[in-house]
């Protein structure tokens, strides 16, 4: 189930989660039927809470409801994807052979 606190700022390319007053956000170019996720973004106090993985998993439900396949060009992406290749599905074939899905 999508996490309701996250917000598709799409004029912004980017979803976004509020935390204690603050804002951690994935970025991306949409060029369905890709979703090219290009940097992921949590405010250094909000480390190590599970806030990128929070956010992640999010993406990726979104893009497969919309039926578009993930580019992931953001560092954090790419090994979340490597360390859950469960996932594999909504990557790109190109990037499922990049990062050995």
């Amino acid at each position: 189930m999508a996490d309701p606190e996250i917000h598709d700022n799409a004029d912004r390319h980017q979803y976004e989660l509020p935390v204690e007053g603050e804002i951690a956000v994935v970025t991306y170019n949409l060029s369905p039927p890709n979703l090219m996720i290009t940097e992921t973004l949590v405010p250094q106090r909000l480390e190590g809470r599970g806030i990128a993985s929070r956010l992640a998993k999010h993406v990726i439900e979104d893009a497969r409801a919309r039926e578009l396949l993930i580019l992931p060009v953001c560092p954090f992406f790419a090994a979340y994807f490597q360390k859950h290749p469960e996932l594999a599905d909504a990557v790109h074939p190109t990037y499922r052979t990049i990062l050995g899905l």
